[in-house]
């Protein structure tokens, strides 16, 4: 059997932060792959580290000591310019609150990112994979917060990324809504072999992912591979 295409490789990843007189060990040695095409949990309590490594992995921010790459790119020693090319051209994140811009409709905040894309996805395609093509022409003050999250999610895979990167992306939202953006997720995965990291602190959303990544303090404590990914339709929280 071939061995999974490893998109990203961390070895030794620390980052801590100077708060004054006080530092902050966020992360404290983390090894960690994450291949091609597989949808990955990160779970933990806050104050885990999975922000921190969400954001190293995604360009948004720089380890104090070890190494990330993805694929042949070095994160850790790339310049300002590389990193930005990297997260305009590789990957979509998708955070916790939906950051659409108000005055434009749905289609047109998810066109807003493909203007700046080489080979984009047309935005109502987007829109239509994430079960959106009823609200194209809609304002975010005229959708539901589950409606507007799976929004930016079209906004996040309409470049075409090859990782999208999600932070706590249901955790403003009750379950029965939280369902609805997890499928929009999973379609994506399966759908566009995106590769997919989601963080969250529900240990029910795990059970529907390929691997779990438990962190704790820093480090990552243990990893799971589950057998069969369970639908989103069937996880209650």
């Amino acid at each position: 059997m071939t061995e999974p295409e490893a998109i990203f490789t961390a070895r030794g990843l620390t980052k801590v932060y100077d708060m004054g007189e006080v530092q902050v060990h966020a992360l404290r040695g983390v090894d960690l792959e994450l291949y091609a095409g597989e949808l990955l949990v990160l779970l933990g309590p806050s104050g885990s580290g999975k922000s921190t490594l969400l954001n190293i992995l995604g360009g948004l921010d720089r380890a104090t000591a070890g190494t990330v790459r993805y694929r042949t790119l070095d994160l850790t020693r790339a310049q300002d310019k590389e990193l930005t090319a990297y997260r305009r051209g590789h990957v979509g994140f998708v955070f916790q609150f939906y950051n659409l811009i108000p005055s434009l409709t749905a289609v047109e905040n998810v066109a807003a990112v493909t203007e700046i894309s080489d080979h984009p996805y047309p935005p109502a395609e987007a829109l239509g994979l994430v079960g959106m093509s009823d609200r194209l022409h809609h304002f975010p003050s005229q959708l539901s917060g589950g409606q507007q999250q799976r929004v930016a999610i079209a906004r996040a895979i309409a470049k075409r990324p090859s990782v999208l990167l999600c932070d706590e992306p249901t955790g403003a939202l009750d379950s029965e809504t939280g369902v609805l953006v997890l499928e929009a997720i999973d379609t994506v995965n399966r759908t566009l072999g995106t590769s997919t990291a989601v963080i969250t602190h529900n240990s029910d959303i795990a059970r529907m992912t390929d691997r779990v990544i438990h962190m704790s303090n820093g480090h990552v404590h243990k990893i799971e591979t589950n057998p069969h990914r369970m639908s989103p339709r069937d996880i209650h929280w």
